[in-house]
Parts: C-alpha cells; structure tokens; sequence
C-alpha cells in the first residue's frame, strides 16, 4: 500500500517494504527522517538512530508529536503512510521547478505502456502461463516461476536470432505467396489462439533459417568438390598434387 510512494522518494525497497519488520521499520524511519523530512538537527538524531535501544518505541512516539503526526505508535500502517505524505511534500516543496514539468501520471502510464506492451498482459491468466511454457519448451527457455521474465527472455532471444542481415532482409520489400498458417500443423496446443499462431510463424521462420543454412552448406561443399576434383598433376614426382 505504500509502494508508489515509497518509489516517488527513491527508497532502496519499494516493492518488498514491510512496516510489521520491527528492524526494517525503524531503519526506514531513520533513513525518512535523514534524507526526506529532516526535522531534527542531525546532532539531535541520536535517539532515532539508537535502533537496538529498548527505548527506541518512547523516542519514535516523541518524534511523531514534534512533527504534528496524528497518530501514534500503535497506528503503525497509518503512521507510515503519514510519514510518506509529509516526505513527498517536504520533497516537491525542495524541487518545485523539478517536478513542475512532470507529465501526469496517466501519460507518463501511456508512454510506459507504449514503451512496453509486455505491462498490459494478464500475468496470472491461466492461458498466458500455458502459453509461456509452450514457448519456453519450444525454444528450449529454463523454467521461471515468473512467467513475465519468461516471455521477455523469449523476445531477447527471438531479437538475438534476427542478425542484422536477417532483419535487413526481412525490409526489403518482394513479393512472395501468402502463407495460410492454418495449413502447418503446430504439434501442440497452447490452449490460446494468439499464442498458438505466433507459435506458426516462429517455427516458419525457423524452418527458413535452416533452409539458408542446408543452401551455405551445400555452396561450401561444392566450393570444396571443386578444389579436390581438380588436382595439380606432377609428373616429376610420380604423384598427384603440388
């Protein structure tokens, strides 16, 4: 519940935060009143600091009075979230011309999503985690229990794959016969339409990186049949070669 304010002020931990850690909640305390909110003079910081000390709880609940908290000691979830309110503003108060020309979060969420459509996908869809899987087993991908980092492990390797070579000829525009997809049997079922056609065109694509290959392969046997079927004869030695 605090994450995005947590992230608003760069803390080391936004997403694995948690306030009910007795040790993480008063080193987070410290480290708001250090960097953030700075009520004290840092010679006055003593006690704050003073983490292992029994008295630590008397010190905090006297630190929330100074600086006008409306809750206390016991109110732990809703004291942390004040805290962070009075952090962000003390922050923006400090950066006003920093964060003026900010754009709103719905199009900085736009451009992020424009940026990486990977984010608009349902991870926890049980047809999404099958499909994953199905790819990750096709090309031989190890097994994460996130299947996000699963499916972007898929795009790098599938962009590692496309040389520069592959990809300049892949633009260069020439006419060719459509391919029907629903003519190639895919061999499994990945339980989702999408998934089981892009499956199609990865292993289409696949096949025709082996037919450039098998084609170099035959160009470097004859190039070699070549060489060996025409010999240098030397008389001289009584044998053939130079």
């Amino acid at each position: 519940m605090f994450k995005r304010k947590l992230m608003a002020l760069d803390y080391h931990n936004p997403t694995g935060f948690d306030c009910k850690d007795e040790t993480e909640f008063r080193n987070f305390v410290v480290w708001l009143e250090d960097q953030k909110i700075r009520h004290y003079k840092i010679e006055d910081r003593g006690n704050l600091r003073n983490i292992p000390s029994s008295e630590w709880p008397n010190y905090f609940q006297k630190y929330l009075q100074d600086v006008n908290c409306p809750f206390s000691t016991q109110d732990r979830q809703e004291t942390v979230d004040w805290l962070l309110g009075l952090a962000v503003r003390l922050e923006y108060g400090d950066n006003v011309e920093k964060y003026r020309n900010c754009p709103p979060a719905t199009e900085a969420n736009n451009a992020q999503k424009a940026a990486d459509p990977l984010i608009n996908l349902d991870t926890d869809n049980p047809d999404f985690k099958a499909g994953v899987t199905a790819l990750a087993n096709l090309l031989k991908i190890q097994r994460h229990d996130n299947y996000l980092v699963m499916l972007k492990a898929i795009r790098i390797l599938i962009q590692e794959r496309l040389t520069p070579d592959a990809i300049a000829k892949a633009n260069q525009s020439k006419e060719g016969l459509p391919v029907s997809l629903d003519k190639h049997i895919l061999g499994f079922d990945t339980g989702d339409a999408t998934l089981n056609e892009a499956a199609r065109i990865l292993r289409l694509l696949h096949i025709e990186e082996l037919r450039d290959l098998q084609t170099r392969i035959n160009e470097a046997i004859v190039a070699v049949q070549a060489i060996i079927a025409d010999p240098k004869t030397d008389h001289r030695l009584g044998k053939v070669g130079r």
